[in-house]
């Protein structure tokens, strides 16, 4: 099964696959070089050639692999909290967020309605500029007045959500294309 942006384990799996890409595609080109030494016992040919070539799509593996690999997953007890505190809610997990000047990630996402609720674990996210870089792709896609805070604290995050989760099932809000479009846009900016 495959698992998509915004699912959780999301980013781990990522990482495995782009590792494996990247020793395959080393490995061909190790083989093709290999192959051409044999046969020409020179390494001047048109084997060495295609060796070369084929480093571009196998370094551009390892290089995804190291953009990521200082990332992980969100925590699989985390997630079935969420998922029990906020289950009318849409929920994007493992993300992250890349604006101009930085890159941030997050644990999660609940959305209802027009607020947008994130929780990162990392000391490297800056709240208050994730928030405003997801409100401004918000609103550049017509999506005003949207409420958008991301907290570090972890229980701060739960009660909001679950506030949040309480207001839905109340209200039952007739939004969710709205919500499903915020989170498509949300998960456009993540890596």
């Amino acid at each position: 099964m495959k698992i998509e942006k915004g699912q959780p384990g999301y980013i781990k799996a990522r990482k495995m696959r782009y590792l494996l890409y990247a020793v395959v595609e080393f490995a061909m080109v190790a083989a093709v070089f290999i192959l051409g030494y044999v046969q020409t016992k020179s390494r001047l040919n048109l084997f060495t050639v295609l060796a070369i070539i084929g480093c571009l799509p196998a370094a551009k593996m390892l290089v995804e692999f190291i953009t990521m690999a200082t990332y992980k997953s969100i925590d699989t007890a985390i997630c079935k909290e969420i998922e029990e505190k906020a289950p009318l809610l849409i929920r994007i997990y493992d993300l992250i967020i890349t604006s101009s000047e930085k890159v941030m990630p997050v644990d999660a996402i609940v959305i209802a309605d027009h607020v947008v609720c994130g929780y990162t674990s990392s000391a490297k996210t800056d709240e208050n500029r994730l928030a405003r870089d997801i409100k401004q792709a918000l609103k550049n896609q017509h999506y005003e007045k949207i409420t958008v805070k991301i907290f570090h604290d972890y229980k701060a995050f739960l009660a909001r959500a679950e506030g949040m989760n309480n207001i839905a099932s109340v209200e039952r809000p007739q939004h969710r294309k709205k919500e499903r479009a915020i989170r498509d846009i949300i998960k456009s900016l993540s890596m």
